[in-house]
């Protein structure tokens, strides 16, 4: 046995995996507060029904984190009666993992509240007060991976995912936030209603493969990183159905492969951010008006090799700032550039470039690169990614705008409301493959 594996193994050995099973009649704080490293808590198929305060505060390790998940077939209902209080507070917490829970009423469904390195994964948040899921109280939260979350109808706020604080008061780092199924928050009530909002300060944050539609505010809002840390990556996204803009950003962001249906990308000053450090790459945008509004440039922001069409406004609109600093390459759409130059060209129009392209802004939609269409090859060869939305790797010259050309037979997954399947391409986007032709 391996060194690594000796030392794994005796780790394991001094912290033997507990299952304890806890179902509605079970006094469900007392079993959370007796949990230790290893420990796992399974809760039984019924509904557990709350009416004041919720806190869980429990400390794993990187090798044996705490687990509190169901324990199947059916799934816990965790239901908070009292709009006062929040359904679920994780408050000081190391290494903890939340699965396969449905979260309802209260206020907001999940609170992390100074806390890092927790995994939700696979929980149904719903119908709550406020925001579903928040971490928006406490210093620095590092490695949250919230994945596989169904999350819908919120009230209040009302956003589906409300990361970090104003003004860099608190922040999300270096964590995952992928295939994620959020939608209507957009309720009669709601006031806000982000279906992902990334904080003033929170960087190194992957944002990747989550379906969003039908918000409020923006499917999904990003402020700049403060200069804590790396940008935030944006990717593999598809979004329609929002009553503001659709994709919205301040700064410090890369953002590649995307989809996003009926509402603009809006690069543009938000608290201290102004747009700088933007890489704004291999997307498709389709909207009535503008597709990219661009205002308040500081900095760097490179537009390139987006499929961006506009029935009625411009394809991309630079508005104020130093223009200068805005680089268009290998972009294609219907609208033309408004307040800028070269680094577009137009399209044959969206009927003719798209397997199935339209402006109603919602699916079915398929927006595969048609046989012939102006995309087909339009990409400049320096700014391409690796693969695409559907992590189909890309040939050279790219394809521009997210998805790279159909083979036969039909290949994908194709836009509609849940979750969207993961697949490869996801990690490092640097080169593409040599075109070897239709």
């Amino acid at each position: 046995m391996s060194a690594r594996l000796l030392f794994l193994a005796m780790i394991l050995h001094s912290c033997p995996i507990r299952a304890i099973e806890v179902g509605p009649g079970d006094d469900l704080r007392s079993a959370i507060s007796r949990l230790t490293p290893g420990d796992e808590l399974l809760l039984l198929d019924g509904i557990y029904t709350l009416n004041s305060g919720f806190r869980v505060t429990a400390t794993g390790t990187e090798a044996a984190p705490v687990v509190i998940r169901a324990k199947g077939p059916g799934v816990p209902v965790i239901v908070q009666t009292n709009r006062a209080h929040n359904v679920m507070e994780v408050i000081d917490s190391q290494y903890l993992e939340i699965r396969d829970l449905e979260i309802t009423g209260g206020s907001h469904g999940i609170r992390l509240m100074n806390s890092s390195h927790i995994t939700i994964e696979g929980c149904e948040i719903h119908d709550t007060g406020d925001v579903a899921l928040s971490a928006n109280a406490g210093g620095t939260y590092r490695d949250l991976r919230l994945v596989r979350n169904h999350i819908h109808h919120t009230n209040g706020t009302g956003e589906g995912m409300y990361l970090g604080c104003n003004h860099d008061e608190c922040r999300v780092a270096n964590s995952l936030i992928e295939g994620n199924y959020i939608h209507h928050t957009n309720g009669p009530d709601v006031v806000q209603g982000d279906g992902i909002e990334l904080k003033e300060g929170s960087y190194g944050n992957v944002i990747r493969n989550n379906v969003i539609h039908d918000t409020r505010y923006p499917n999904i809002l990003t402020y700049s990183t403060a200069g804590n840390g790396p940008p935030n990556i944006i990717e593999g996204n598809v979004m329609w159905g929002s009553e503001d803009n659709a994709m919205q950003s301040a700064a410090d962001a890369i953002i590649r492969n995307n989809v996003i249906l009926g509402a603009p990308v809006v690069f543009q000053a938000h608290q201290a951010g102004r747009p700088s450090n933007i890489e704004f790459v291999h997307n498709t945008v389709v909207n009535v008006g503008n597709a990219v509004n661009v205002r308040n440039v500081t900095g760097p922001v490179l537009i390139a090799n987006n499929a961006l069409y506009s029935r009625r406004g411009a394809a991309i609109k630079l508005i104020s700032g130093n223009r200068n600093l805005v680089t268009l390459r290998g972009n294609v759409g219907q609208g033309g550039v408004s307040g800028g130059a070269g680094g577009y060209r137009e399209g044959l129009g969206i009927s003719a470039d798209f397997v199935n392209g339209h402006f109603s802004g919602k699916p079915p939609i398929d927006l595969v690169p048609a046989r012939g269409s102006s995309l087909l090859g339009a990409g400049d060869p320096e700014f391409a990614v690796a693969f695409d939305f559907d992590g189909t790797a890309r040939r050279v010259p790219p394809d521009a705008g997210a998805y790279t050309r159909q083979t036969v037979p039909a290949r994908g997954w194709q836009i509609r409301a849940g979750f969207k399947p993961v697949s490869g391409g996801g990690g490092e986007q640097t080169k593409a493959t040599e075109d070897d032709g239709d």
